[in-house]
C-alpha cells in the first residue's frame, strides 16, 4: 500500500475502531444497570444497553477481539508503510543504510504504538469512565450489530476462557452487578471526604449509615439507659406517672422480667384506678446477637416499636429512636420514644 493518503486513511479508521472497542469495554464496567433498566421503556440504545448488560463476558470478548484485530491491523499496515517513508529521509540525512532502516524501524514503531495507545485507548477509556451510561447507550447498538455478526466466534472465546477460570476454581459471571458492597461504599465515602469532594457531617452520617450492616443489636442498645417499667398489677395511673417522669410513650411491662409493653395513648380515656393490664401488648424480643438491619426488618413487619434484647446479663431496649440517633444524633434528641 504505497499511496499515503490511503494508508492515512485506514490508518484513521482502525485507530478509530480500536477507540470504539475500548470506549464500550469500560463503558459496561463503570456503568450502572438499573440506569439503563429506567430509560429502556422509551430508548432502544438502553435497551440494547441492558441486553449487553446481561452477557458482560461475550461483549467483553468482543471488545478484546477487535482491539487485538485493531492492533494486528496496525502492525501490519501502517507500520511498515511509516518505516518504508521515513528510511530514505533519514538515509538523505547521511546515515548508512543499515542504521537508517533500524531507526525507521524504531521510529515506525514508536508512532503506531502512540497512536494506538494514546488516541486508541487512553484517551476513549477516560471518556467511557467520565461518562459511563452516557456513552454505554451511545455504543450500544454497533456494538450489538458487531456481536452479532461474530457471535459463534465470542461463544467460543468466552466458553475457552471460562474452562480455565474454572479450572482455577472460580465460577465466571456473565452479568455485571446492578448494586455496589458496603465495602466499596464505604471507601468511596471515606476517599470522597479526604479530598474534599463530601462534608464532614454528611460523611460522618453515610459511615454511620453504612455501620449498620454489621452492627448488632447489643451494640446498638445504650448500655447505661435504665428501661421503664411497670408491675404487671400497675394500674392505668401507673402507666400514665411512669410515662410523665420518663418522656416515654411505651411502657414496659413485667416482674423481673418484661413480658409485655403497653402505650400510654391507650390508657387515656380509661379511670385512673382501672388496671393497665388490657392495654398490654406483647412484647418483640430479639437475641443479643441478631444484626440491626435483621432485627428491624422484623419490628417493622411486626409493627413493633421497640424489642428487648435477650441473652444478655441486664435488660435492654432498642428502638427506631435508637437507629436516628446514630444516622441523625441532633434530630433524634428531640423524638418521643
Amino acid at each position: 500500500m504505497s499511496n499515503p493518503w490511503v494508508v492515512v486513511a485506514v490508518t484513521v479508521a482502525i485507530v478509530a475502531l480500536s477507540a470504539f472497542f475500548v470506549a464500550v469495554e469500560f463503558a459496561m464496567l463503570a456503568a450502572r444497570r438499573h440506569r439503563f433498566e429506567d430509560a429502556a421503556a422509551t430508548s432502544r440504545s438502553a435497551r440494547a444497553a441492558l441486553r449487553s448488560s446481561h452477557e458482560l463476558t461475550v461483549l467483553l470478548a468482543g471488545a478484546q477481539l477487535g482491539i487485538t484485530a485493531c492492533t494486528l491491523a496496525l502492525g501490519a499496515l501502517t507500520k511498515p508503510a511509516v518505516h518504508h517513508w521515513l528510511t530514505p529521509v533519514l538515509a538523505s540525512w547521511g546515515l548508512p543504510a543499515v542504521a537508517a532502516d533500524v531507526a525507521g524501524f524504531v521510529l515506525a514503531l514508536v508512532v503506531v504504538t502512540f497512536l494506538h495507545l494514546v488516541v486508541g485507548e487512553m484517551a476513549p477509556k477516560s471518556w467511557a469512565i467520565a461518562h459511563p451510561e452516557t456513552s454505554a447507550r451511545l455504543l450500544a447498538l454497533p456494538m450489538r450489530g458487531f456481536m452479532w455478526a461474530t457471535r459463534p466466534v465470542l461463544r467460543a472465546l468466552n466458553e475457552a476462557a471460562n474452562g480455565l477460570i474454572r479450572r482455577l476454581g472460580v465460577e465466571p459471571v456473565d452479568e455485571m452487578s446492578a448494586t455496589t458492597d458496603p465495602a466499596s461504599l464505604r471507601h468511596l465515602v471515606e476517599h470522597s471526604a479526604n479530598v474534599g469532594a463530601l462534608d464532614a457531617a454528611f460523611s460522618a452520617q453515610l459511615s454511620q449509615a453504612l455501620e449498620l450492616q454489621r452492627m448488632t443489636v447489643e451494640d446498638l442498645a445504650d448500655p447505661g439507659a435504665v428501661p421503664v417499667t411497670v408491675p404487671t398489677a400497675a394500674t392505668v395511673a401507673d402507666v400514665q406517672r411512669a410515662s410523665l417522669d420518663s418522656g416515654h410513650l411505651r411502657i414496659l411491662v413485667g416482674d423481673g422480667r418484661v413480658t409485655g409493653v403497653v402505650h400510654v395513648r391507650d390508657t387515656l380515656t380509661s379511670a385512673p384506678d382501672a388496671p393497665a393490664a388490657p392495654f398490654v401488648r406483647p412484647v418483640y424480643e430479639v437475641a443479643a446477637g441478631t444484626l440491626v438491619v435483621t432485627a428491624f426488618a422484623g419490628m417493622r413487619e411486626g409493627r413493633h416499636h421497640l424489642a428487648v434484647v435477650t441473652g444478655g446479663e441486664r435488660t435492654l431496649v432498642v428502638t427506631l429512636a435508637d437507629v436516628v440517633e446514630r444516622l441523625l444524633p441532633q434530630a433524634s434528641r428531640t423524638a418521643p420514644a
